[in-house]
């Protein structure tokens, strides 16, 4: 007789499968990675491009500019299992294929493409606030509001009903005015796309940036000068091997040194959850260094 236990166990079949990748050895991985970055890259693309074809239309605009971004960034955490030193890479694989999945980790991802860090304590140090479930708002600190960065996500998709501190419930319409600006592609979708010209998502490309980022684990206080000798050397390389396609440009080398964020394998994305209690505390703090103590 079959067991309950085998009767109700989860079906394995569909999407959401990338841990399988936990499961292949890691020549396998490497080519099954090779297969699955051009398809992330096309995604990217595909969504960046509709989204310039809608300035009229500035929410719709935005809300696929923010799909190319949440895939070119699928693509960037893929790439940090390739640079992870070989010995370390098991133990760190699980964690990275599941913030292939994650919203957040995604978007802060996207984020980091935008900023530079002297080194991995820094970007550590940086990324704890994008991580926070709640945080204060406001002159003193009175009002507790979301994420902020899950919640631009989810306001500009859903029309929804929301509440905060005092409970009383109000409806989000997900408008987006327009900005005036011209649009301007998302440093995270430059560099997926840099590293497309550049021959990186073949898998030779895969293998040269396994070798060549596997030299040095980013732990602490690896810098960016780190991270700029391994693309240099890894640029150098693929040149040496033929692999940039007749597309790639200067503007694509730069946009590897510019937005190619410091590995984070070694660095914590999950949620911090933060109490109503912890809020609470803060905002006393806040008002009395406002007002002074009584």
């Amino acid at each position: 007789m079959m067991s309950i236990g085998a009767m109700t166990k989860k079906l394995q079949i569909g999407q959401r499968q990338a841990s399988r990748i936990c499961q292949m050895a890691a020549t396998d991985q490497l080519a099954f990675l090779a297969e699955g970055l051009p398809i992330i890259h096309a995604s990217a693309m595909g969504f960046w491009s509709a989204s310039t074809e809608l300035r009229d239309r500035p929410r719709e605009a935005e809300v696929l500019a923010g799909f190319a971004k949440e895939e070119a960034a699928k693509a960037l955490i893929l790439l940090d299992i390739a640079r992870c030193p070989e010995k370390q890479v098991a133990g760190k694989l699980n964690k990275l294929l599941n913030r292939f999945y994650g919203h957040l980790d995604r978007l802060i991802y996207a984020q980091l493409t935008e900023w530079w860090f002297t080194d991995v304590a820094e970007l550590r140090k940086a990324v704890e606030p994008l991580r926070k479930a709640h945080y204060l708002e406001g002159h003193m600190g009175e009002y507790i509001v979301p994420n902020d960065t899950l919640y631009r996500r989810e306001s500009k998709l859903y029309a929804d009903v929301e509440a905060y501190e005092d409970g009383t419930p109000i409806w989000n319409a997900p408008v987006v005015h327009p900005s005036g600006f011209p649009a301007h592609m998302p440093a995270v979708v430059q560099v997926v796309d840099a590293m497309a010209a550049c021959g990186i998502f073949s898998l030779a490309g895969l293998k040269a940036t396994s070798e060549v980022w596997g030299q040095l684990e980013f732990q602490k206080m690896e810098t960016l000068r780190d991270a700029e000798c391994l693309t240099k050397e890894l640029l150098d390389r693929l040149i040496a091997e033929g692999l940039p396609n007749a597309s790639a440009t200067q503007d694509h080398v730069n946009a590897l040194y510019r937005h190619w964020p410091l590995p984070m394998y070694n660095v914590e994305l999950d949620p911090i959850p933060v109490s109503l209690e912890e809020l609470k505390a803060e905002q006393d703090r806040l008002y009395w260094a406002e007002v002074g103590a009584p």
